[in-house]
């Protein structure tokens, strides 16, 4: 498979599901929302490990696909929440990125019934290459399509970076949310010093409530609304998750300044500890001819292994089932 094209026609399309082309972002899905706030370690209340799985444009054949894991949990000898996450990229089989965190988030009871965390994260990213299966232009013969040995010399080995991130949270009575400063030491992933792949400081700020229908307590509305910014690319959106105990449906309208406005549906069934979540996302207007319909397929799996000791000072956040 030509791989080179591969990634000139991911660079082109990334812009609807992340900032640029060195950071697949899925959006604001709760189940990867560690990648995003490092604040919010912890607060679910109980050890959560989340296992994702991605599929970037299906059905185009462009071999792009994500996997994520994560865990976090309260703990009261920290006085807060800690957290890991590693992820791990595969771009059309030329480029594979691995990322990797750990957070700490403090947990503060400022008021009867406000309450605030703050977080800071350290994390780490390789970029590496595969060109065994590239296919560049001067490789092949116009007449008889006789592939070359190519004159330029392609560096397979990658390059790893380091980073960091800070963010807080607070929840008062039904609402929830925060902001976060990612990518603080704007780190450079290209081998020359060009100063052409640096990852830019990103802005992420989400908001949720918590909305019980009636007096049962059975059924719940939960609004989530969110907004991110990068250099010159800006994101936001907002949608309704409608949960039970053991079923969520939900759905998220978003919209950026390429002109590209998406939504997303999904749905999530709980069953003792563990919890089944699957999304898929669509293009409903495109800001350029190149956007196909069929954005991003997320399965995911989340176990809740244990329910922590929680104290006056700490509340947990019902997050949308995103």
């Amino acid at each position: 498979m030509p791989g080179i094209r591969w990634i000139i026609i991911f660079s082109g399309f990334v812009a609807s599901l992340s900032v640029n082309g060195q950071e697949t972002d899925p959006g604001p899905g709760y189940q990867m929302v560690l990648m995003n706030n490092p604040a919010l370690s912890g607060s679910e209340g109980s050890g959560n490990l989340r296992l994702s799985y991605l599929n970037f444009y299906p059905g185009n054949g462009y071999n792009l696909h994500s996997v994520y894991l994560s865990f976090d949990s309260y703990f009261q000898k920290l006085h807060g929440g800690a957290s890991f996450y590693l992820a791990e990229d595969y771009l059309g089989g030329s480029v594979n990125n691995i990322r990797g965190g750990f957070s700490y988030s403090y947990f503060l009871q400022a008021g009867e019934d406000l309450f605030f965390n703050a977080g800071l994260s350290f994390s780490f990213y390789h970029q590496g290459y595969n060109f065994s299966n590239s296919v560049l232009p001067d490789m092949i013969d116009p007449l008889s399509g006789v592939v070359y040995p190519s004159s330029e010399a392609l560096k397979p080995s990658g390059k790893t970076v380091f980073d960091m991130g800070t963010g807080f949270t607070f929840v008062k009575d039904w609402l929830s949310g925060g902001l976060a400063v990612l990518h603080l030491a704007e780190p450079d992933l290209s081998s020359g010093g060009t100063d052409k792949e640096i990852i830019h400081r990103k802005l992420f700020v989400h908001l949720c409530g918590d909305f019980p229908f009636g007096k049962t307590d059975k059924l719940y509305a939960r609004p989530v609304t969110y907004l991110s910014y990068q250099e010159k690319f800006l994101i936001g959106g907002g949608g309704l998750s409608v949960e039970t105990e053991n079923i969520a449906i939900n759905a998220i309208g978003m919209g950026d300044n390429s002109g590209n406005i998406n939504l997303q549906t999904g749905f999530s069934v709980r069953a003792g500890f563990v919890t089944f979540n699957y999304t898929y996302r669509f293009n409903i207007i495109s800001g350029n001819s190149l956007m196909p319909m069929s954005l991003l397929h997320q399965t995911g799996l989340a176990f809740s292994l244990y329910d922590v000791d929680k104290r006056k000072s700490t509340k947990t956040i019902n997050f949308p089932k995103l």
